[in-house]
């Protein structure tokens, strides 16, 4: 029994247990994760952890000491199968039943696997935690020279420029006509597709996966629906995630792709709250439709959220969304949402490797893509914040700070 339980030991996990003790909390806390590690930060796995710039312990969110020092519990290598909201308890993997005063939900999702056939060779991988992570480094230092991504979203076009790295001949897939469809304009997803190509990457829009080839249980090439096979000892997927929240359905939880919260965190289920890539929320910067933000920035913001609920000071979920990812010497800095978007400006030169594109919507600016660009990114956020009606002429001219146009 423990006056806090918390499922889910990522970003989310992690801040609601270091905000509950900021916000004074003093009652029990238990932490279940269904890895076996102490809470570290995800981003990194496809960057610079895959990349070898940064140890383990460099992306551990807070080392083992402190969690002890807050007298905050783990329980690791479990995974929560079930939730009874009428006995307030939870049931794991292992059997065992642990109470709870409040519980919070923050288990993010599972890599979206293929189901063609092959799917489950060995050398398939998803960059879902450290463990995918680490078996694909293996694979490289095993000697592994080519690769296929399919997915042409973030977390794969960040794999594909760090395997180039390490000399490995990458086939990037997409099944729509660009990379990046879905999160971002046409001038962006243009402009990292000349870059990965630049790059050596042999990028591919518009293709479907038939099937994948194996020998021996090990995965060796790709078959397009097309005939087409591409070699290749690795295969990395990168096409979305599935929420975790089965057992919180189940259990009579509001939901379907993720599970249903409100402004402030909280299920349909009582004393139930829900956080991160598994949390579907009414957004103000989507115009308040329902969605699942996943992010890191959410997670956090989110766990605050909960956390200054259970101790008495509740403040309604409002934050501004952000994103980042980084691409060889490419930093792409994202503010708010760019969904609906229906123009787009384009600030400063693509060719120079250095610009923004800003969304508008019903000439309100919505969102920002900021390549190499920190000050449009920092400044950029009021204008999102405020849903700024600005003449398109005056965003392009690139020498007016945006801060001059709030």
């Amino acid at each position: 029994m423990a006056d806090v339980v918390i499922v889910g030991a990522g970003h989310g996990g992690a801040q609601v247990a270091i905000a509950l003790r900021q916000n004074g909390f003093a009652g029990t806390i238990t932490v279940i994760g269904r890895e076996p590690e102490l809470p570290y930060e995800r981003p990194p796995l496809s960057k610079d952890y895959l990349a070898r710039e940064k140890t383990f312990e460099r992306i551990m969110i807070r080392p083992a000491a402190f969690w002890a020092d807050k007298t905050i519990d783990f329980v690791l290598g479990r995974e929560v199968v079930a939730v009874d909201p009428a006995t307030k308890t939870v049931t794991t993997d292992d059997g065992a039943v642990i109470g709870y005063g409040s519980l919070v939900w923050a288990t993010g999702g599972d890599a979206r696997r293929l189901t063609c056939d092959g799917h489950d060779l060995a050398g398939v991988h998803a960059v879902r935690t450290r463990a995918d992570a680490d078996r694909l480094m293996a694979e490289l230092d095993a000697g592994a020279k080519r690769a296929v991504v399919i997915g042409g979203g973030y977390i794969g076009l960040e794999a594909a420029a760090v395997l180039t790295k390490f000399g490995v001949h990458v086939t990037l897939l997409e099944a729509l006509p660009r990379v990046l469809a879905r999160v971002a304009g046409a001038a962006l997803s243009e402009f990292y597709q000349a870059e990965h190509r630049a790059h050596g990457v042999d990028l591919r829009t518009e293709v479907a996966v038939a099937a994948l080839e194996g020998a021996d249980g090990k995965v060796t090439g790709v078959r397009l629906a097309n005939g087409d096979i591409l070699p290749a000892e690795i295969v990395i997927v990168g096409i979305g995630i599935i929420p975790a929240v089965a057992p919180l359905l189940a259990a009579g939880a509001e939901g379907g792709n993720g599970v249903v919260v409100d402004d402030l965190c909280r299920t349909s289920l009582p004393d139930v709250h829900a956080i991160g890539d598994c949390a579907a929320h009414a957004n103000g910067y989507a115009d308040g439709a329902v969605i699942r933000l996943e992010s890191v920035q959410n997670a956090n913001d989110q766990g605050t959220t909960v956390a200054k609920l259970l101790t008495g000071n509740p403040v309604p979920y409002k934050a501004v969304p952000w994103f980042w990812s980084n691409q060889y010497d490419l930093r792409l800095q994202t503010v708010g949402l760019s969904i609906g978007h229906d123009a787009t400006v384009t600030r400063g030169d693509p060719a120079t490797r250095s610009f923004s594109v800003i969304y508008l919507k019903q000439g309100r600016v919505i969102a920002l893509d900021c390549v190499n660009m920190v000050k449009d990114y920092v400044q950029g956020k009021k204008l999102v914040e405020l849903g700024a009606v600005i003449a398109p002429d005056r965003l392009a001219d690139t020498a007016t700070p945006l801060k001059e146009l709030a």
